[in-house]
């Protein structure tokens, strides 16, 4: 475990651990919310299948298409 402090607001500070598989699957996630394949996170993650690598970084239905509604240049 990692310990970690974040400053959230003038003042306040929120202290705890994380472990490094959940910073594995919170880079995951940031990830395919900025634009990364998902071909190339499954590389990354080693998975089987693109199911897998959405479930592993909590990505649902209604994200998924959000994703490429942002992404349209129409």
């Amino acid at each position: 475990m990692i310990p970690i402090f974040l400053k959230v607001e003038k003042g306040k500070i929120i202290s705890g651990e994380i472990g490094t598989h959940s910073l594995r699957k919170t880079f995951g996630y940031h990830a395919y919310n900025k634009g990364v394949s998902l071909e190339l996170l499954i590389q990354i993650f080693n998975h089987s299948s693109k199911s897998e690598t959405l479930r592993y970084i909590g990505i649902t239905e209604d994200e998924k298409k959000e994703v490429y509604l942002r992404s349209n240049l129409g």
